[in-house]
């Protein structure tokens, strides 16, 4: 059911849909909630640090977390303490039923590296992995960012968290996936947006991931400062943590599975058969709870997934399983403008080259 919906949302052109008058409702409903906390109904909390927040309009994934880990490495290289804030999906942390920003609500939990997943969920534990930033997970983001400067944070990252209008951000970035844009254009349950398109006039950075092959994303559609970010992928790595590394180019030739259990598993299996890999391919749901038997395959083909997938992994790891870590890129002058845009909005003393 999920993937068929999602087929259906991501499609370039559709017709009427019985959704509709959901979408309507629904996007009327976030109108009005933002309207509640731009007017001063509802509250918005400060920190008392700098807070950016990566984020993007659609469901599933589009690239947040690797553009949160590039930020916390230039950051941190510029001398800033950072602080990564995460939902934590998938784990403990984030179920709270609780109002954002109330004393009741959740604690957060600070994410070490003998953290379980099933209590702090995958991308934060790849976060704390690549950048060695504290990081804190929590549905009430507003407690989490104020564990972190409790902790010595002097500028929060929050991945995710662009809908999460309790927090009081300083700068927003908006993420979008240029394979699969804007879908259908539909708010949900009718389309994948969680807010209308409208809503990049108030972002201060727009980043598209790949190149901008969706419909939706043609001409007119995205503002002239619209940045472009590709992932590059690195050398694979044992998921059981053996400290070796072996390069991509020495999987051709060869038949492997790759398992990818994140918001959009088509854009992983693409790039391996854009490096010529030859695939078997796995899809799951993003956040999959992955067990020994997921990954049982009938033959001795070597196994290659995610860097998110993989710390789900690890407890039940073989020789044969590999994970493909990857990293946010840019071109020299768009870097230059995204260094310039942050570093102004949390640290505008620090030069941003």
């Amino acid at each position: 059911m999920e993937r068929r919906l999602t087929a259906y949302w991501y499609r370039e052109s559709v017709g009427p849909s019985p959704l509709q008058a959901l979408g309507w409702l629904y996007g009327a409903a976030i109108q009005a909630r933002r309207s509640a906390y731009s007017r001063g109904w509802l509250r918005t909390f400060s920190v008392g640090k700098p807070v950016v927040v990566v984020g993007n309009l659609t469901v599933g994934g589009t690239g947040k977390t690797p553009l949160v880990i590039y930020l916390a490495e230039q950051l941190s290289a510029r001398g800033l303490t950072v602080g990564i804030v995460s939902r934590g999906f998938g784990g403990s942390a984030s179920r709270s039923s609780r109002r954002p920003g109330s004393s009741q609500a959740l604690a957060p939990r600070l994410v070490r590296a003998d953290s379980r997943w099933q209590e702090v969920g995958d991308e934060p534990l790849v976060m704390l992995q690549r950048t060695a930033c504290q990081v804190a997970v929590a549905r009430d983001r507003v407690a989490a960012a104020q564990a972190l400067v409790a902790q010595g944070a002097e500028v929060i990252l929050a991945d995710d968290g662009l809908q999460h209008l309790p927090l009081e951000r300083d700068c927003e970035i908006i993420v979008i996936d240029g394979t699969r844009g804007f879908g259908n254009g539909r708010v949900l349950p009718a389309g994948p947006l969680r807010e209308p398109v409208e809503r990049l006039g108030r972002a201060d950075v727009i980043i598209v991931n790949g190149a901008a092959r969706h419909a939706s994303l043609g001409a007119g559609a995205l503002p002239a400062r619209a940045l472009s970010m590709r992932l590059i992928p690195l050398d694979a790595r044992p998921v059981d943590g053996r400290a070796i590394r072996r390069p991509l180019e020495s999987f051709r030739g060869e038949r492997l599975h790759a398992v990818a259990g994140i918001g959009n598993p088509a854009r992983f299996f693409g790039d391996l058969r854009a490096l010529g890999l030859t695939t078997i391919e796995h899809a799951f749901a993003d956040h999959h709870p992955f067990t020994a038997a997921d990954l049982a395959f009938a033959d001795e083909l070597p196994v290659l997934m995610t860097e998110k997938d993989a710390v789900k992994c690890r407890a039940f790891a073989s020789e044969r399983l590999w994970y493909l870590p990857v990293a946010a890129a840019f071109s020299e002058l768009e870097e230059r403008e995204l260094l310039r845009v942050v570093t102004g909005k949390c640290a505008p003393g620090l030069q941003a080259s």
